[in-house]
């Protein structure tokens, strides 16, 4: 413990939480990249190849130049989910289970189909589950 002072410890937690953060940083640049429809093909393989051949300087430009319409694209996202899961409930609780036409074993694959493409979380497909098996 002599050999590795208290300072150095403080000093190599700071750069690896610092790591830590840029990758994180790095894959919300590259998802977001993908997730924008506005863009086209050769605009999105740019800013990844500026992402992978300086990835720094890459993930800082692409936060000055593109951040706030970032965040707005999440929000949209996050806003299209909520839809799509209140409107599959609405019609859920609508269909009055097997008295509407559909029996419970066709709701819960749908259910399931909405989160293997990624419009449920797993915390909104346990409710949903949950109240359809009421």
């Amino acid at each position: 413990m002599d050999e590795y002072p208290l300072l150095n410890l403080f000093w190599t937690m700071l750069w690896f939480f610092l790591w830590i953060m840029w990758l994180f940083l790095l894959f919300k640049v590259v998802t977001d990249l993908f997730r924008d429809h506005t863009m086209n093909g050769w605009a999105k393989a740019g800013w990844l190849v500026l992402v992978i051949v300086l990835p720094f300087l890459g993930v800082l430009i692409y936060l000055i130049v593109r951040g706030r319409s970032m965040a707005e694209r999440e929000a949209k996202f996050a806003k299209e989910r909520e839809a799509e899961f209140k409107s599959y409930i609405r019609d859920a609780a609508g269909s009055g289970g097997a008295a509407g036409g559909t029996s419970s074993t066709e709701e819960l694959h749908r259910l399931a189909e909405l989160k293997d493409r990624g419009a449920l979380t797993e915390e909104e497909f346990q409710r949903a589950k949950a109240k359809l098996l009421q």
